[in-house]
């Protein structure tokens, strides 16, 4: 189907520019001896907390921010922010925090010059059309930040591949987590 095609196409392209080395920085700050908090908004937010869900999956402590369960940061925690422009006030108030609380920052974003990038000790730029961009900043058919948020998930899959080679866990060590 053309319109499936075009999407794919799309999304291969984004995937293309996504950098190896960000994806290894990544990687080096999820550690199972610290908490991780993943935050974001909208789609994004919900992107977030599927990689939240897959590392649980693969014995993490994981929380969302804003849920009634998630505790207190502590110092050397990883707080993960998600927001495709960057600028999403929550987000980065809440990594403003985070890096107060002496966390690791770890930005996921399509925009590598964002203010959630300049407080995070790591980015992972997805470089995904986002909601507002407009004119040749535009590089997607698809509406607001669809193509990121798709690309999104597909990255963060990724480095949950990454993380379940790196310590060795297995398909049948997280369906054991799986509820």
């Amino acid at each position: 189907m053309e319109i499936l095609d075009a999407i794919q196409a799309e999304i291969q392209d984004v995937l293309s520019q996504v950098r190896e080395d960000e994806m290894n920085a990544a990687l080096e700050l999820i550690k199972k001896t610290a908490w991780i908090f993943v935050d974001g908004e909208g789609r994004s937010g919900l992107m977030a907390k599927g990689f939240a869900m897959r590392l649980m999956h693969l014995g993490y402590t994981v929380f969302a921010v804003g849920e009634t369960i998630t505790p207190a940061l502590r110092k050397d925690d990883v707080f993960v922010g998600v927001s495709g422009s960057g600028s999403s006030v929550t987000v980065v108030n809440n990594a403003q925090k985070a890096k107060k609380t002496g966390c690791k920052v770890l930005a996921v974003t399509g925009k590598r010059d964002s203010r959630l990038a300049s407080i995070a000790d790591q980015t992972l730029c997805i470089p995904g059309t986002v909601r507002g961009d407009s004119g040749s900043a535009r590089n997607s058919i698809q509406l607001l930040s669809s193509l990121f948020d798709q690309s999104l998930h597909i990255s963060l899959d990724a480095l949950c591949l990454m993380v379940s080679g790196r310590d060795a866990t297995g398909n049948d060590a997280a369906t054991g987590m799986h509820w």
